[in-house]
C-alpha cells in the first residue's frame, strides 16, 4: 500500500476494554456494504438500517431510540426543525380533497404552510377554537383527516382536552397531531393520551443552549412511521450528527432544567400576577385558560408564559426592553438564558380573542439566579408603567 492509499484507508484497531459514557458521533454520506449483493439489496433493509447518511447513522438512531422511550412510543423520526416536523406530518397524512383542521393558537407558520402550500394542492383546511374539547365534533367535516393540536397554544397559553379530542377523532376515523414543545414528553406524554402523532421542537429544551434546529414526530404506529419516513425521503430531509450529539447531550440535563426553570416561572408569574401588570397566561395559574385540565393532565409546568400588556404601556415597551439586563430580547426560547419577545396575535389568529388586539409579550425563564430575574423584570415593569 503506498502512501496516498494509507493516507485515505484508516488501519483496524481494537476497542476492547473501551466504554465511554458518551454517544459517537457517526458523521457519514456514503455508508459502504461488505459485498455486491448487499449493496444490490440495500433498499430491501429495514428503516432502522443504513443504506445513506441522509437517513441516519447510529448517532441518530440513539436519539430516535431515547426519545421514542420518553414518548412510550414505537419509533421516533428526526427532522430539521420543529416546523419541519409539522410539514412531514401533514404531508404524509394529506392528498387533495382532504380536510385538516387546525387549532386557532398553533404555532403561526402552520396556518402559513395550510395556506400557501396545502390550499393551492388541493387540501381544504379550516381552525378550531382552543379549548374546544368534545365540541370538536360539531366542526369536523367528513373529509377531515386530521386534526391538529398545540397545547399550550402558542403565545395565549390555552391547554386542549386532548382525550376529548382523540376519542372522538378516533370513532371518527380522525387522526391527531399536537405540538408538544411546552411540556416535552417530561410533563405530558401525548401518545398515552390517544394522539397518533407528538412533535417535539427539540430545538427548544431537548436541545436546551439555543444553538441548533431540530424536531421529532413519535408515533406508535408503524404504518405512520413508514409514511413518514417515505415523505422525508422524497423531500430529501436530513438532520446533521453533530446536531444530534447536541441533542443528546442536552436531553442529559433536561430534567433538571425543567424543574428549575417550571419553579421559578410559576413563582414569577404568580407575582407578576398579584402586581397586576396585565393578564398573565400561564397554565399552572388558576386563572390562566385550561387550569383545570392541565392539572388534570400534565406533570407540571415548563419555563414560557405570556403577559399581556396594558394598551397605556405599549408607548413605553421598546424603552423598557431596552433597559433589560439579564433578560435578553429574542425569538424562540427553552434555553438557559431568559428571554423576552413581543408578540402579537392579530394577523395570525384567525378568529376573535379577547387579547388580538394587544402587545403580548412572552417570557422565557432561563437558569440564571431568580433574584436576578426578579430585579429585572420589576424594572422592566416600573418603566413600562411610567
Amino acid at each position: 500500500m503506498r502512501d496516498a492509499t494509507k493516507s485515505v484507508h484508516q488501519p483496524k484497531i481494537s476497542e476492547e476494554g473501551y466504554t465511554a459514557l458518551g454517544v459517537p458521533t457517526h458523521r457519514a454520506s456514503t455508508i459502504v456494504f461488505p459485498d455486491a449483493e448487499a449493496y444490490a439489496t440495500r433498499s430491501q433493509r429495514d428503516l432502522d438500517g443504513y443504506s445513506y447518511g441522509l437517513h441516519g447513522t447510529p448517532t441518530q438512531r440513539v436519539l430516535e431510540a431515547q426519545l421514542t422511550a420518553l414518548e412510550n412510543g414505537l419509533k421516533t423520526v428526526i427532522l430539521p426543525s420543529g416546523q419541519a416536523a409539522i410539514a412531514v406530518v401533514l404531508l404524509s397524512c394529506l392528498k387533495p380533497g382532504d380536510h385538516v383542521l387546525v387549532a386557532d393558537n398553533a404555532y403561526p407558520p402552520v396556518i402559513g404552510l395550510c395556506r400557501n402550500f396545502l390550499e393551492p394542492r388541493g387540501i381544504e383546511w379550516s381552525v378550531f377554537e382552543p379549548g374546544i374539547g368534545a365540541g370538536i365534533e360539531d366542526v369536523v367535516r367528513d373529509n377531515t383527516r386530521l386534526i391538529w393540536m398545540e397545547s399550550p397554544g402558542s403565545t395565549t397559553m390555552e391547554i386542549e382536552d386532548v382525550p376529548a379530542i382523540t376519542a372522538i377523532a378516533k370513532r371518527r376515523g380522525i387522526l391527531t397531531g399536537i405540538d408538544n414543545t411546552w411540556a416535552t414528553p417530561l410533563l405530558f406524554k401525548p401518545l398515552d393520551h390517544g394522539v397518533d402523532f407528538s412533535i417535539q421542537a427539540l430545538t427548544k429544551y431537548p436541545g436546551g443552549h439555543s444553538d441548533l434546529l431540530m424536531g421529532s414526530v413519535s408515533v406508535k404506529d408503524l404504518d405512520l412511521r413508514k409514511a413518514l419516513r417515505d415523505t422525508m425521503r422524497m423531500l430529501g430531509f436530513g438532520v446533521s450528527p453533530d446536531a444530534v450529539q447536541l441533542v443528546l447531550r442536552g436531553l442529559e440535563t433536561m430534567a433538571v432544567r425543567l424543574a428549575h426553570v417550571g419553579r421559578v416561572a410559576g413563582e414569577i408569574a404568580a407575582e407578576l400576577e398579584s402586581r397586576g401588570v396585565g393578564p398573565v397566561l400561564f397554565p399552572a395559574l388558576a386563572s390562566s385558560p385550561g387550569h383545570a385540565i392541565w392539572k388534570r393532565d400534565f406533570a407540571g409546568a415548563s419555563g414560557l408564559f405570556s403577559v399581556v400588556l396594558p394598551a397605556a404601556h405599549e408607548a413605553r415597551l421598546d424603552a423598557a426592553l431596552n433597559g433589560l439586563r439579564y433578560f435578553a430580547i429574542g425569538a424562540s426560547w427553552g434555553g438557559t438564558r431568559s428571554l423576552i419577545a413581543p408578540m402579537s396575535v392579530k394577523t395570525s389568529r384567525q378568529m376573535p380573542h379577547p387579547h388580538k388586539d394587544r402587545i403580548i409579550l412572552r417570557v422565557n425563564i432561563g437558569v440564571e439566579d431568580p433574584s436576578d430575574l426578579r430585579e429585572d423584570l420589576d424594572g422592566f415593569f416600573t418603566a413600562l408603567a411610567g
